[in-house]
């Protein structure tokens, strides 16, 4: 099938956010990257972005948005959610499933929060509802190699904390390889994603969040720790927990079912098999 794709970008005043689309389906669903949007933007990416989404097409139009491209200093989780639900709304999105990825399932959860209208499903995968300690410590330690201009220690450092000890010792010699061409002309824009996630914690509020929610984990995540999805699924009513044996913070990548779990959760009325035989 081939991908019916856009790239765009939404007017926000002072300022504008990049998104990509792909597919033709009624309803809509929005997906908000991790940390590394502090890095590289979505920008001119809808052709390969859209490839892991083929079997959403007929059902779904998939966006897939960045953060504003200004981002003023103290910019925290709860402005970029508001930020977000504009760029929607501009673009004629009044109903939404939405899936946020690490630090996009901070976003996410305070867009059901905030605005539980807009919401239909959310699925928050590899995330935390607060920056607990694993969190800090990551995120601190990649501002530090950020701050120091070591692009190279802090990929390499990124992927030994988000992958598999199996997908690391069949790729841990590339890394340092794709550091070279991945260096930002500067990292002002991470240290604004990095510092917002520093100050998270929706924790007191996810009782709040009332829609369907999905929650996918690592079970051996080194960035946002093992306790968070039980967090997470403590604190958000009838919520649902589907864990990746033997992955981490890169479930979204390693787990070979991850989109086919999604896609079931966000198409069905129904919950998903959160006891697999097989999860890897």
């Amino acid at each position: 099938m081939a991908i019916d794709s856009k790239n765009g970008c939404v007017d926000l005043g002072s300022t504008d956010m990049y998104y990509v689309s792909f597919g033709s389906g009624k309803r809509v669903l929005v997906v908000l990257p991790g940390l590394s949007d502090g890095l590289a933007t979505v920008k001119g990416k809808a052709f390969i972005l859209g490839s892991q989404y083929r079997k959403y097409f007929k059902e779904f139009t998939v966006y897939m948005f960045s953060r504003k491209n200004k981002m003023p200093k103290g910019y925290t989780i709860r402005q970029m959610a508001e930020d977000q639900v504009t760029a929607m709304r501009k673009l004629g999105i009044e109903k939404a499933c939405v899936m946020g990825v690490s630090q996009g399932g901070m976003i996410a959860q305070y867009m059901a929060i905030d605005h539980p209208e807009l919401v239909d499903r959310l699925v928050l995968a590899v995330t935390a509802p607060w920056a607990n300690d694993t969190v800090k410590e990551t995120v601190s330690s990649w501002i530090g190699m950020a701050r120091r201009g070591d692009h190279t220690a802090l990929m390499v450092d990124t992927a030994e904390r988000v992958y598999s000890d199996a997908y690391l010792s069949k790729n841990r010699k590339l890394f340092p390889v794709v550091a070279r061409f991945t260096k930002p002309k500067n990292y002002e824009r991470f240290y604004r994603n990095a510092e917002a996630i520093l100050e998270f914690d929706a924790r007191e509020e996810l009782p709040k969040i009332s829609c369907p929610t999905l929650i996918i984990a690592g079970d051996e995540d080194k960035v946002v720790g093992t306790h968070a999805a039980d967090e997470l699924r403590s604190g958000i009513t009838g919520s649902e927990l589907f864990v990746f044996k033997g992955l981490g913070h890169g479930a979204y990548e390693e787990g070979r079912d991850f989109y086919d779990i999604v896609l079931r959760f966000i198409s069905s009325r129904q919950g998903v098999d959160t006891n697999p035989a097989s999860t890897t």
